[in-house]
């Protein structure tokens, strides 16, 4: 990671990131790595509380680990805390914006899987769950697209936009495992090829 910033908080900032991360609960339609670009918008943009190359540590290092992809969203928050004061805050970041990306959502979720299931067979619930997808592969390339963009839109980067076109193809059109092509750009840019 990069060198924290240092941050003053107050308790109306916590409140904020906490109902922000609500607001963001409720639109992250295929998890919360689609609502990417808003956190980047608020965290990095708005708020100046992260700096573009934690905001994509975060995402990478939890999209690398075992476990649920919401993980990124504790370490965003760790990030937060430790730029606001330390270990205590990094753990107040954590509780922060987990709670505030999970219980909106999983409330929802939990109320819409029970009455979807009794309403299988109606036509609207049938068409409702097609036209999600289309919706859930557009916010996904928004996410690639402000990761991507960190790195800057120049000619001199045409290797890494290369890399990123290429990964969208092969998730695409074939069943490789993520994990794999995350290997092979890790392994790119330990060589200094991207």
């Amino acid at each position: 990671m990069t060198e924290p910033l240092s941050l003053v908080l107050t308790v109306q900032d916590w409140f904020n990131l906490f109902f922000h991360y609500m607001s963001l609960s409720l639109l992250a339609i295929g998890g919360a790595i689609t609502t990417a670009p808003d956190m980047h918008r608020y965290l990095v943009d708005q708020q100046h509380w992260l700096t573009d190359a934690q905001f994509n540590a975060s995402i990478a290092i939890a999209q690398a680990a075992p476990g649920p992809n919401v993980l990124f969203v504790a370490l965003m928050g760790w990030n937060v805390g430790l730029n606001a004061g330390g270990m205590l805050t990094g753990l107040l970041g954590v509780l922060t914006a987990m709670l505030g990306i999970l219980i909106p959502s999983t409330t929802l979720t939990y109320l819409a899987a029970q009455w979807g299931h009794r309403n299988r067979e109606l036509r609207a619930v049938r068409a409702f769950k097609q036209g999600m997808a289309p919706i859930v592969v557009a916010l996904l390339i928004a996410t690639g697209w402000i990761l991507a963009q960190s790195n800057g839109p120049e000619l001199k980067n045409w290797p890494i936009w290369l890399v990123t076109a290429l990964t969208a193809l092969i998730v695409w059109r074939s069943k490789v495992h993520l994990l794999w092509l995350l290997g092979a750009g890790a392994l790119l840019g330990w060589f200094g090829l991207v």
